[in-house]
């Protein structure tokens, strides 16, 4: 996994992060390095070929939720989508977070992003009981 870095910040075509090698640097450090085992980090490959990777963990009483799991990065390189790969990926991380004991998924997705929403729509999640807000904070 850890031998696995450059190929993931290569497959992060979504982040538009201007040091993207940086940030990942600090997912790997927390999911990867950490072993923490409410956190998960995996990656497919195809003929021996890292092609994907997902990200998520469990996290408890949040604005009040009871422990659930959380995906916060899912990739498959343009080659390989539309082979079943992300929806494999999704479905292991969601057997490994049940098996810590959470019975409910969840991510955010850019309304932008209308791949990202036609995967996970795709594989039957819905908009939750929460609602996130944003505030702009403006330079005055």
């Amino acid at each position: 996994m850890a031998d696995d870095f450059e190929i993931v910040v290569a497959l992060d075509d979504g982040s538009k992060k201007d040091d993207k090698p940086g940030y990942w640097r600090g997912i790997f450090e927390h999911y990867v390095y950490e072993n923490n085992p409410d956190r998960i980090f995996l990656v497919a490959e195809k003929a021996g070929t890292v092609v994907g990777f997902i990200v998520g963990e469990v996290r408890a009483w949040e604005f009040g939720s009871p422990p659930c799991g959380w995906v916060f990065a899912v990739t498959v390189t343009p080659e390989v989508r539309e082979l079943g790969i992300g929806m494999r990926m999704f479905d292991e991380i969601g057997r490994r977070l049940k098996k810590m004991g959470v019975t409910t998924l969840r991510t955010m997705v850019d309304l932008d992003n209308k791949r990202a929403l036609s995967f996970f729509r795709g594989i039957g999640m819905r908009s939750g009981r929460y609602i996130e807000l944003e505030k702009h904070l403006l330079n005055d």
